[in-house]
């Protein structure tokens, strides 16, 4: 950036002006279903058939299809008989409903709630608070109360952090050997998809998810089969709460929700309740240590203040809460991906 090329047509500010437009037109081919109907379909399609299937004009539409074949979400064959719309590989792995990778409910959850709390990020930067008075009418003083503020947008958030775990667990429970902490508890573990990756991947451990009441009820219903024996549930707030001894805690997008005071606090209450030789995990998207990076953590933590009470953090900054609290050999692992992992032992 800033080369003679880049001053004469100035490219990479367009792209970012565009920036908006391209996640709406993904978000918006999702909602729809265009990519679950050419899935189910198995076959190519025209135009007109996918209108009148999704009850969409076919000029809208058109539109929409050919924007997606512009970002390789689509592919098309021009025929004799018309323009044939087919998904590529990526979308139906991961922009269909019904893919073990589906990415699916994280984009409803970005269109439908992140997208309009970011309409008002220059009062956010403003005011240095979270904007959920403004864009939904909800007090802006309880993040999760606002987050949580319906049954329907308490699912689709659980959902949406499901999807994201169904990519990125793996990598950060694999991150270290966890084998020796058999008795774990995920605080905040919400619908349980990272509970359930690591039963699979520790077959020995048992993991007891602990949230609210009713997130812990919806878990129960909706996510958990309820012949997995491994996984337990804990209903209460932690922050209020007592936190029963465990070997390992595991902190998954918990703590960039909340400022150094609070997680000092949690951090605080977890080390009390440790067994000796026990430890925390950590996972949170890793700023670079000078902060120049990556950018989609950048992001995230300009989310955090449109969202929650709290922001990214770098690896020195999660260790210092974590020592801080009395942890130690604290060790940080970057995983390459959205997620990195912090573990310290007690």
């Amino acid at each position: 950036m800033g080369s003679t090329e880049d001053l004469d047509y100035p490219q990479i500010i367009l792209q970012y002006n565009n920036g908006f437009l391209v996640s709406k037109v993904m978000f918006t081919a999702c909602e729809l279903g265009v990519f679950d109907l050419l899935l189910e379909s198995g076959d190519p399609l025209s135009l007109d058939v996918i209108a009148s299937r999704l009850g969409t004009s076919t000029t809208g539409m058109e539109r929409l299809l050919d924007a997606c074949v512009g970002l390789k979400l689509l592919s098309v064959e021009l025929t004799q008989k018309g323009a044939l719309y087919r998904n590529t590989e990526i979308s139906n792995i991961y922009l269909t409903k019904s893919s073990p990778k589906s990415q699916y409910h994280i984009m409803m959850y970005y269109s439908n709630t992140v997208y309009l709390c970011w309409h008002y990020l220059t009062d956010a930067v403003r005011e240095g608070r979270n904007q959920y008075e403004r864009a939904f009418g909800v007090s802006s003083k309880d993040p999760f109360g606002a987050m949580y503020r319906s049954e329907e947008e308490m699912l689709k958030f659980l959902a949406g952090q499901n999807s994201i775990w169904g990519i990125c667990g793996k990598d950060v429970l694999t991150a270290f050997d966890l084998s020796s902490f058999t008795r774990i508890y995920d605080l905040g573990g919400g619908g349980g998809a990272l509970a359930q990756e690591c039963v699979s991947l520790y077959p020995n451990c048992t993991v007891t998810i602990y949230d609210l009441p009713k997130v812990v009820q919806v878990a129960k219903d909706r996510f958990i089969p309820p012949e997995e024996q491994r996984i337990a549930f804990h209903e209460g707030d932690f922050f209020k709460d007592s936190i029963p001894e465990a070997d390992l805690y595991i902190l998954s997008k918990i703590l960039h929700d909340w400022d150094d005071d609070k997680c000092g606090q949690l951090l605080a209450k977890v080390h009390q309740a440790c067994r000796p030789g026990g430890g925390v995990l950590l996972v949170e998207s890793l700023l670079k240590e000078d902060r120049s990076g990556p950018v989609e953590t950048q992001l995230y933590s300009m989310n955090m203040l449109v969202q929650t009470e709290g922001k990214e953090r770098t690896p020195a900054e999660y260790s210092k809460l974590l020592v801080a609290a009395g942890f130690r050999e604290v060790q940080v692992k970057r995983t390459g991906k959205l997620y990195d992992a912090i573990l310290g032992r007690k």
